[in-house]
């Protein structure tokens, strides 16, 4: 294992300019000797740029995080800027490097049969006897929130503050206006058309906000039901239908709306306008539901997989 005059002088820096810890220090040992090590008899002051290259691919084949790898290249850029402020060396070898980038993390996607669960539990819960008007009126609430969610993959933000007029007009779509003010048309479910005409009926006949131009009223500031609110009462409903709550909210539900579109043959330009994502570099974050369904296909059609 090489250390070298070098990296001592680099860790001796750390610690009187930088008051960089004992674990930090530690660290930074460990990083630059695991690199020394791969460079076997060169010593580490000597690198150029193509070991450096070689390294960072050596450690993306031993299975390295993004993460890691980038720790390891920030810390060898550190030691490589020192070297170069101390007139050790008369280049920067790290200089043209850059960073892995973070793969984007898929979406959480909820299954056909877990949303079933989520509708179901909360169609439900309308049947049920409650104790007050307001109970009654929660649960219709949640019921329509979902059905409409599901059924649109509007942003919570969008949702929230859908009007009332909405559920007034007998049309299959609904205008939204998104980010940016730009407005798009969303296509509306049966399911989802009768849920909204049916509370907004029953807010009728209960006398409940009868003038407020929201479909989901509330008396906060804004008028109309927070996405906080809706996130809080979303996560009891999970609960009430036996699904892990941390994996519930209503982004999610937005990704499952999507990614079910894709799973059963939606173009993704679709599913882009009907998110509303300006970009379809946006939307692509869901082609890994469009590999897996080629998989299948070619899996299923093609006669060489069948042998």
């Amino acid at each position: 294992m090489a250390t070298g005059f070098d990296l001592e002088n680099f860790l001796e820096m750390l610690a009187a300019e930088r008051g960089a810890a004992e674990n930090t220090l530690a660290g930074y040992r460990r990083d630059l000797e695991d690199f020394s090590d791969f460079l076997g008899r060169k010593k580490l002051a000597d690198a150029h740029t193509d070991d450096l290259s070689a390294y960072l691919g050596d450690l993306n084949r031993r299975g390295f995080a993004e993460t890691s790898q980038a720790r390891r290249l920030s810390a060898l850029k550190q030691f490589y800027k020192f070297l170069y402020s101390e007139g050790s060396r008369e280049d920067d070898p790290t200089r043209t490097l850059s960073a892995p980038k973070k793969r984007a993390g898929l979406p959480k996607v909820l299954s056909l049969e877990d949303v079933d669960r989520l509708i179901e539990t909360a169609r439900a819960a309308t049947a049920t006897t409650h104790k007050s008007t307001a109970a009654r009126l929660r649960a219709h609430r949640m019921y329509t929130l979902i059905e409409v969610l599901y059924a649109t993959g509007l942003r919570v933000s969008e949702l929230v503050a859908l009007p009332v007029s909405a559920a007034q007009r007998d049309a299959r779509l609904i205008e939204i206006r998104g980010k940016g003010g730009k407005e798009r048309l969303v296509p509306l479910s049966p399911p989802a058309q009768a849920a909204m005409k049916d509370f907004v009926a029953l807010r009728s006949a209960e006398g409940a906000y009868e003038n407020s131009p929201w479909l989901f009223p509330s008396h906060g500031g804004s008028g109309h039901l927070t996405r906080q609110h809706f996130g809080r009462d979303l996560k009891d409903l999970a609960i009430a239908a036996g699904l892990d709550a941390g994996k519930v909210s209503p982004h999610v539900l937005r990704h499952a709306f999507a990614s079910h579109l894709l799973q059963n043959g939606a173009d993704l330009r679709v599913v882009q306008q009907l998110l509303g994502h300006a970009d379809i570099s946006t939307t692509q974050i869901y082609t890994h539901v469009l590999d897996e369904r080629l998989r299948e296909l070619v899996e299923s059609a093609h006669p060489l997989a069948r042998k």
